[in-house]
């Protein structure tokens, strides 16, 4: 499986939820795995129910299976800034001093470009990094990238840089990135719901990325609603068999079927829900046949409630496993 694993999805399909769970099912059987926040909202922090995750990588989960460790880091623009100054202008306490006077705030704000790449370098450089004895530090590097609309710029960092230098140490620092993000060591994740925007913005997004020549790697549809009711029963509902309904109600012990009864009063609320509840069969049913014509790898999550737990993160992680395992 790849090394760098980078998840994206429309707002509110919760990728940042799916890519922490990825990070749990990979750092199993003593792997480590870093888990990145690119956008500065400290949701990984929020999920694990750690403090507000520093510039620096921190280990904030034990993996099931095998004592894998999960780390993680928020990584800041301007800090990665002053670290790339060091790297290759040896700047050292004058960078600071360059961010004392808000110019690196003001060098990120005018160029983008240069904030992808300090981002999306600093990932990439976790893939690389080696201990003394020449193995990789981490196993697996998962990134909580921008929404899909966003994610295909933010990655394809060469264009981005095109326009601030087309030599020199920037220009060398966005070649080393695409080198990884356009190799087999990365995959492209999206994350949807069985709803229409977020199948079509997940459509665009894959059609956008391999115009870039960036690896896709699954669909990972999220909150899979379970269908209480079976096709027969949909179908009752559907055709509004009121006496039936009402029958099989007073069957079960509640009240009578006539009308008036208590049963024959419970018909029509019952009917309403389960209308409500075949009206989004039907949607979820048009919206996995929208994915299945996509032809890509697909896994699915359930929902699990409201909320999200710890506990909750580690069956999501587990089910991503067997569904990996399966394959």
């Amino acid at each position: 499986m790849s090394r760098l694993q980078v998840v994206s999805g429309k707002g509110g399909t919760g990728k940042t939820t799916v890519a922490a769970a990825l990070a749990l099912a990979l750092a199993r059987e003593g792997r480590r795995t870093l888990l990145v926040e690119v956008e500065g909202r400290q949701g990984i922090a929020q999920l694990f129910g750690t403090e507000a995750l520093p510039y620096e990588e921190r280990k904030i989960a034990v993996a099931p299976g095998g004592g894998g460790e999960v780390y993680a880091l928020a990584i800041d623009a301007e800090r990665a800034l002053l670290d790339y100054l060091q790297m290759f202008y040896k700047l050292g306490s004058a960078g600071r001093a360059l961010k004392k006077l808000g110019a690196i705030d003001f060098a990120t704000t005018i160029a983008p470009g240069l904030r992808d790449v300090l981002l999306t370098g600093k990932a990439c450089e976790a893939v690389r990094r080696k201990d003394k004895a020449g193995r990789f530090v981490y196993d697996h590097v998962i990134m909580d990238a921008p929404p899909t609309g966003r994610i295909t710029r933010f990655l394809n960092v060469n264009d981005e840089v095109a326009g601030l230098a087309r030599f020199g140490p920037i220009h060398n620092q966005a070649q080393a990135v695409m080198k990884v993000l356009k190799s087999p060591d990365t995959a492209v994740h999206l994350v949807t719901l069985l709803e229409e925007m977020p199948v079509q913005e997940t459509a665009d997004g894959i059609e956008e990325l391999r115009a870039a020549g960036l690896p896709f790697g699954r669909v990972v549809v999220n909150m899979v609603r379970p269908h209480h009711l079976d096709e027969d029963t949909l179908r009752t509902a559907a055709e509004g068999r009121r006496p039936e309904i009402a029958k099989a109600l007073s069957r079960a012990g509640l009240g009578g079927a006539r009308r008036g009864g208590l049963a024959e009063r419970l018909v029509e609320p019952l009917l309403t829900q389960a209308a409500e509840h075949a009206s989004r069969v039907e949607l979820e049913r048009e919206q996995r046949a929208v994915l299945a014509g996509l032809d890509v790898p697909t896994y699915e999550l359930p929902l699990l409630g409201s909320g999200m737990e710890l506990a909750g993160l580690y069956e999501l992680a587990t089910e991503l496993r067997k569904q990996a395992d399966a394959e």
